[in-house]
């Protein structure tokens, strides 16, 4: 991700993606910015180690496979289970998997949620509730495994 900004950008997007993405390009410069520094740093408070992990675990998510495109209700749900710290215990190199294993939890377990997203393009309450608690459900059951 670049740092570039774009005039249309904002307005592209729905609004289900700028509820959750506000944060995203920001922390993703700071985290750069982190690691620069992070480079030359011998010991790291806690704080930034872990503003480190949150940037690294965002960089994982934001990775795609080829010709595997994304429903929005599940862009939504992965970068929202980054941005919110919901996954911050899942180890940087199971992100893919998570994003995997949640996906598949969505479309099994959570058709409300991915139906309501896509027609409404925005995540209500409701929906965020649910998205938290699938979240959870497979970040449980990733490291119950590990």
């Amino acid at each position: 991700m670049g740092i570039s900004v774009s005039r249309v950008g904002g307005a592209a997007q729905t609004k289900a993606i700028k509820k959750i993405a506000g944060t995203l390009k920001l922390e993703l410069a700071q985290f750069d910015e982190l690691a620069a520094f992070s480079q030359f740093a011998s010991d790291l408070d806690a704080a930034t180690q872990k503003q480190l992990g949150r940037g690294k675990r965002l960089r994982e998510l934001l990775k795609q496979p080829q010709f595997s495109p994304l429903l929005l209700a599940e862009q939504v749900a992965v970068v929202y289970a980054g941005v919110k710290g919901l996954i911050d215990e899942v180890p940087v190199e199971q992100c893919a998997l998570f994003v995997r294993e949640l996906r598949e939890y969505l479309k099994t377990n959570c058709a409300n949620y991915i139906e309501t997203v896509q027609r409404d393009k925005q995540l209500s309450e409701e929906s965020e509730a649910l998205l938290k608690s699938a979240i959870n459900e497979v970040k449980a059951s990733l490291l119950a495994v590990a």
